[in-house]
């Protein structure tokens, strides 16, 4: 299916079970074979990214796939959020579906490198990945 992916490191910030499930088979079907590193919710995220707590020791993901629907705090909080040297890290927004992802995004006026309708499907995610 052509080269292999830079991203050897992927945070995938979901909280349904479900998809995430999804997420990693669909990964594993393309010509990607990345680290995934799952959490649950956006504070969950933030301690991820910032290295706090439990992820002392995580590392600095080469992609962000963020539910924009998540609990405790959604994922337009988590991009207001990322500061600093975070914001070179490419996202990739998932929703339920395109165009809420597109206007949530734009009522935010929050820049994510792209966005994904659930289910998330390998060619969609190829293209994507690719054009990262």
């Amino acid at each position: 299916m052509g080269s292999p992916s830079r991203f050897a490191d992927i945070l995938l910030v979901e909280d349904n079970p479900g998809d995430v499930r999804l997420t990693e088979e669909m990964l594993a079907e393309g010509d990607f074979d990345p680290t995934v590193h799952v959490v649950t919710d956006g504070p969950e995220a933030l301690e991820f990214l910032e290295r706090r707590g439990e992820f002392t020791d995580s590392p600095r993901p080469d992609l962000i796939l963020l539910d924009l629907h998540l609990s405790r705090m959604d994922g337009e909080e988590v991009l207001a959020e990322m500061g600093g040297e975070l914001q070179e890290v490419p996202v990739v927004a998932i929703s339920g579906s395109q165009e809420g992802a597109a206007l949530k995004l734009d009522d935010l006026h929050t820049e994510v490198d792209a966005c994904l309708e659930k289910p998330i499907r390998p060619e969609d995610f190829d293209r994507i990945a690719r054009s990262l």
